[in-house]
């Protein structure tokens, strides 16, 4: 299939956009907001400067990981640790050596919150994840996919979670940068829609759809803000944040945890830039970053998807339209998004 691509001019329109993989309908309006200049300086009026300056060695949890946590992986150079991965002290889910027993609460269906929930915890406590050195930064998906792999015989597990919240509005309590792995006896829903999304694609189509969408941003060179030999980061056409980002692999690769050292290292690079840009262009707003991978069980049902990282900068805030309707307003259509952050 060939993508033909409207070249009129639709800056100021607003648009319905369908996601090409969940069928989710997102409304672009740019004369709802403001131009993305003035928004932006919006945004920096608005950030947590408190947040962002106040940062306390004394008494941080993770400073001195080694003594507070029980370590399951611990990454050393000459210098000590450079990286533990620990058990949450707060978990979502708890382990337990029984798997997770599902039941009815009247017409209710029911499971237990049983699975892990770790905190991945680089020592520096002043380098988020941006200001790490490409060494540092390889290690931290290395540990990712080390834990990923460790969990994978457990039968109760379904899907894996990972995923970073940097700030106060992005849902971060403690300023020392660290990340989250949880595994859930469940697949969340919104996986459900993208691996439903991609299956119904390829029976459509013979092909996957992530791929279909890499290339075409690739042909039309409009929303491609880092493109390095092994990853390629976007604004998405149908994106439901101003300024959201997804870095993909270049190569298909269903499952994050095959991923080779090469292709890793690929994607670690590509987030990084995607994140620099973020930062400098947004004055440094909070953030999530999340993977999407297949999940666990029924590996030979999910080769057609494609592992990817996600990126959401808090920039909006969701009212009654969008928590009514399920329908995302975005104030800043993509293309802008990505000229401003190519700058």
């Amino acid at each position: 299939m060939i993508y033909k691509s409207n070249k009129s001019n639709k800056s100021n329109r607003s648009e319905l956009r369908q996601d090409l993989v969940s069928g989710d309908w997102i409304l672009i309006a740019p004369k709802r907001g403001k131009k993305p200049q003035t928004f932006l300086a919006d945004r920096s009026n608005r950030t947590n400067k408190t947040y962002k300056s106040y940062r306390p060695k004394k008494n941080c949890p993770f400073e001195n990981p080694l003594k507070s946590h029980k370590p399951i992986l611990v990454y050393e150079s000459k210098r000590g640790w450079e990286l533990v991965v620990v058990e949450n002290k707060y978990p979502a889910v708890v382990h337990h050596k029984v798997c997770a027993d599902s039941f009815r609460d009247g017409p209710y269906l029911v499971a237990e919150g049983i699975g892990h929930h770790d905190v991945i915890i680089t020592r520096d406590h002043d380098k988020n994840f941006v200001d790490l050195k490409p060494s540092q930064a390889n290690q931290v998906f290395e540990a990712f996919r080390d834990r990923y792999l460790m969990l994978l015989d457990d039968p109760c597990l379904a899907y894996i979670s990972i995923f970073h919240n940097w700030g106060p509005a992005a849902g971060a309590s403690v300023y020392h940068p660290h990340y989250q792995l949880l595994a859930l006896p469940v697949v969340p829903p919104d996986i459900k829609h993208s691996l439903t999304g991609s299956l119904n694609y390829f029976k459509k189509y013979r092909r996957c759809v992530h791929c279909d969408i890499i290339s075409y941003e690739q042909r039309e060179k409009k929303r491609i803000i880092y493109e390095n030999d092994g990853a390629v980061v976007f604004t998405p056409f149908v994106s439901r944040e101003p300024f959201e980002l997804r870095i993909f692999p270049q190569k298909h690769l269903p499952y994050f945890e095959n991923t080779l050292d090469l292709e890793l290292g690929y994607a670690v690079e590509a987030l990084q830039t995607g994140l620099r840009k973020i930062k400098s262009k947004l004055s440094d707003p909070d953030y999530n970053f999340f993977i999407h991978t297949a999940p666990i069980q029924n590996k030979n049902k999910y080769k057609n998807y494609h592992w990817h990282i996600e990126v959401i900068p808090k920039t909006n805030i969701s009212a009654g339209f969008e928590l009514g309707t399920g329908i995302e307003i975005n104030p800043v259509d993509p293309d802008e998004a990505a000229k401003i952050l190519k700058k």
